[in-house]
This record gives C-alpha cells, structure tokens and sequence, in this order.
C-alpha cells in the first residue's frame, strides 16, 4: 500500500509534524497539555450526573470484575471515542491548515493526516495511563490485558486515520464538509453506547417483538463500527474478559477497510490538492 511505504519513507518530517501537533495543541495556555485530562474529567462529570444520576443508565456490573461504577464504566468507551473523534476531525482539516506548507514544498500529503492521528494518539496514551490507575483502583485486572487494549488502540487509530484520509480531501473540494461532519458526529456519537447501555437496545427490540414489530433493531445497531470499539475496550477495561470473537473480528475487518478505503480515495485525487486550496 503507497500510503505505508510513503510514511515510512517520511519517518522524520512525520515526526517532526507529529511534535508540532502536540506542542501547539495548547500552545500560550496556563495550563497546557493538563487540558488533556481536564477536557474528559469534565465531560465525564456532566455525563455521569445526566445519565447516572438523572437518567438513571445504570449498566450491569462488570462480569467477571465485579466493578460497579458508571464512572468508570463511562470512561472505557469515551475516551476511545473522543480520541476516534479527535482523529477524524484533525484529518479532515489536516490540508485546509495547511495550505501555504502545501502550496510552498512538496512532501507526502499523507504525513499531515497522519501526525494529526498521532498527536491524539500520544494524548489518548496519557488518558489511558490515567484511565488504567482508575481502575485497578476500583479492583481492575487490568494488566492481563494490555496487550490487546494495545492492538485495538492501534486498530481504532487505523479506522480513524482511514476515514480522516477520506474527509481530509472531501473538505478540500466541499468546503461544507466539516459543518455536515459536525452534525454527523453528534449523531454518531449517540448511536454508539457510551452514555447508556446496549441492554436498552436489546430491550426496546423485545418491547417490539412482544407488540408484533420484527424490526431487527439490535442487528442495525450493531452494524456501527464503533458499538463494537466501545464494547471491547470495556471487555477489557471494565469487565476483564476478552471479547467474544465476532466482536474482535469486525473491529479489525472495518479498521482494514476505512484504511484500505481512505488510502485509494486519498490516492486518488491528491494530485489537485494544491491547486484547489
């Protein structure tokens, strides 16, 4: 795959983009990479007290852990999703921020996207790393299973990247690219179970099947990549058990395809990304 060898090849200037990212993410703040974690300790506490204390989406208890916080149960499948979020979002604005670079050197376009993916990557580490003490705190065996939390931190960055590859050029050619990204995001966000429970989709399709509707309502739902991504993270995280197979299996089939995917389109109409910025 071009998109491989070419970032291979680009090893230092991606690393060099990579550094800038990071650096000036909060570059001249009081605070500075601390909003890191400042950003999801408050979107946490607002969900927690929406959807824990007002709502009332309590989860089960971790099986086989034993653990028995919405906190902390909230926290394995958003941080995923603010770094799955947060690589998207700074792949497809990765060209339009920086088209005088574009327009002034030439240098694999591919690295702009990528240093975006990884610059989230180094903050979601952090998050992790943090998220990880939470945990085995609250009585987490975390540590059985590092290894495929990492495999699937990077099968979530390659689904990412692939999809930000893809935006990155519609946004240069459909300037309203981000507005409509901004709204499908929101929306994408709420069909994944982050803030409540999958148990209430299986519930709400059995209150259909009892009043006669055979909607397969959890089969749709389940077709969503990232269900699948916040279900494993909290296999492991949360429950500590490995994930069923199929669960497995279609995160690493749509991490292949988005980049697969994302790397032919990008491929495909870079040539005129210069002119058209």
């Amino acid at each position: 795959m071009s998109v491989l060898s070419d970032l291979r090849g680009s090893r230092e200037i991606l690393g060099n983009l990579t550094m800038r990212e990071v650096r000036g993410k909060y570059k001249r703040s009081f605070l500075g990479q601390a909003w890191s974690l400042l950003n999801p300790i408050a979107s946490l506490a607002i969900y927690t007290v929406v959807f824990g204390f007002v709502l009332r989406a309590q989860p089960a208890v971790g099986d086989p852990s034993g653990i028995d916080n919405f906190t902390l149960w909230l926290a394995c499948a958003l941080l995923p999703w603010n770094f799955f979020s947060n690589t998207v979002n700074g792949g497809m604005n990765a060209l339009l921020g920086n088209s005088n670079l574009l327009q002034k050197v030439y240098f694999p376009r591919y690295t702009l996207v990528a240093s975006n993916m990884l610059a989230s990557l180094v903050t979601f580490g952090f998050e992790l790393l943090v998220l990880a003490v939470v945990a085995v705190i609250f009585g987490s065996q975390i540590w059985f299973y590092i290894p495929l939390i990492a495999v699937f931190v990077l099968l979530l960055a390659a689904f990412g990247l692939g999809i930000g590859l893809m935006l990155s050029i519609a946004n240069v050619y459909f300037r309203d690219t981000a507005q409509f990204v901004g709204i499908g995001m929101q929306v994408w966000f709420y069909l994944t179970p982050i803030v409540y429970p999958v148990s209430l989709i299986a519930a709400k399709e059995a209150t259909w099947r009892a009043e006669g509707n055979d909607f397969p309502l959890t089969f749709l739902y389940r077709l969503n990549p990232t269900e699948r991504f916040a279900t494993v993270f909290r296999n492991l995280i949360y429950d500590n058990r490995v994930p069923d197979w199929s669960d497995m299996t279609y995160c690493l089939g749509a991490a292949v395809v988005s980049l697969a995917l994302g790397a032919w389109v990008f491929s495909r109409f870079q040539g005129k990304v210069a002119e058209e910025l």
